[in-house]
């Protein structure tokens, strides 16, 4: 249940934030720069919140399936990836800032990575039937 809090949380939030919000406050008219502002703040906190959540993922799924499943399971593999779309994205920001495709593409990685993610199974329920205990 907590991988999928957690995944629900930086997924969709990555997904919220672009889809929903942003092109809201297009609509609604606010100042082009002021948009940008906010959407420069709210992914950097995304991003940072992403990361997080990611290792607490990675945990879960060590704890569930063991080490060696980080580098042999898909799930493991989509995490690494995620991870390192993280440490890409801040990389680019502080040590590149004007750079913003590159920026743009590490948050697209994030934002893939996560939905192939929510289409695996929850680890330790993989393959198997979760029977009803009384």
């Amino acid at each position: 249940m907590l991988w999928q809090l957690t995944q629900m949380l930086w997924v969709g939030g990555l997904w919220l934030l672009h889809i929903g919000l942003l092109p809201v406050l297009r609509r609604i008219g606010l100042a082009p720069l002021l948009i940008d502002e906010i959407a420069g703040m709210l992914d950097a906190l995304m991003v940072a919140f992403a990361a997080v959540c990611v290792v607490f993922q990675a945990l879960v799924l060590v704890q569930a399936e063991g080490l060696g499943c980080l580098w042999r399971d898909i799930r493991g593999q989509l995490l690494l990836v995620a991870l390192n779309a993280c440490a890409m994205y801040f990389a680019v920001r502080f040590g590149w800032p004007e750079a913003v495709r590159w920026q743009v593409f590490s948050f697209l990685v994030l934002g893939f990575s996560g939905l192939v993610l929510v289409l695996q199974p929850v680890p330790g329920l993989s393959g198997r039937v979760r029977e009803a205990h009384p």
